[in-house]
């Protein structure tokens, strides 16, 4: 049976704190800064809200997105197993915050720790199959609940990953993909 929870939605307030905040920069002189501030509290607040979404899909599966993210990198390698660093590369967090989420998830049994067959000094993250069960029902449930419908248009998110990933790319976040060589 497929998983499906009902949208909880907050009660609105009855003023966007963001333009009103946005009202209070220019009205202190900070007119200059004003656009990139309600920018950045946007972005922030939007983050908030899906993660809230996140969050609340996971939470059955007692899943944090951070060890969900794990286990989905891992059951898209090849063969659900990839060393430490790569993953460390790969999510783009700390090695300390790798390490710890591992270390919980290898507690409950949905990821295994093997010596690297290559460098005695590095570890290899390995999905058990309760891992890969695990992960793949969590995904199910945040696939109907949260990416199936983010909460705006398909042509807007298109525009907002178009945005979002300049940004991205300017603060030095990835470079543009190499150009493949023509197909012989």
């Amino acid at each position: 049976m497929p998983y499906r929870r009902s949208v909880i939605r907050p009660r609105p307030l009855p003023v966007d704190p963001l333009a009103e905040a946005k009202r209070q920069w220019i009205a202190h002189g900070w007119t200059d800064a004003a656009d990139g501030m309600t920018v950045v509290t946007s972005v922030m607040r939007a983050q908030q809200l899906l993660l809230a979404r996140v969050d609340a899909t996971l939470k059955p599966f007692a899943l944090s997105f951070a060890r969900y993210e794990m286990l989905r990198l891992l059951a898209f390698s090849r063969a659900g197993r990839l060393p430490l660093s790569s993953v460390v590369a790969r999510l783009q967090v700390h090695a300390t915050t790798v390490t710890s989420t591992a270390e919980r998830l290898v507690r409950d049994g949905l990821v295994i720790r093997e010596p690297h067959p290559h460098d005695g000094r590095a570890a290899l993250l390995v999905l058990t199959d309760t891992g890969r069960d695990l992960v793949d029902r969590a995904t199910t449930a945040l696939n109907a609940d949260v990416f199936a419908h983010p909460g705006i248009s398909d042509a807007d998110a298109a525009e907002l990953v178009a945005i979002v990933a300049r940004l991205r790319k300017d603060a030095g976040d990835f470079a543009d993909p190499r150009p493949q060589p023509d197909p012989l």
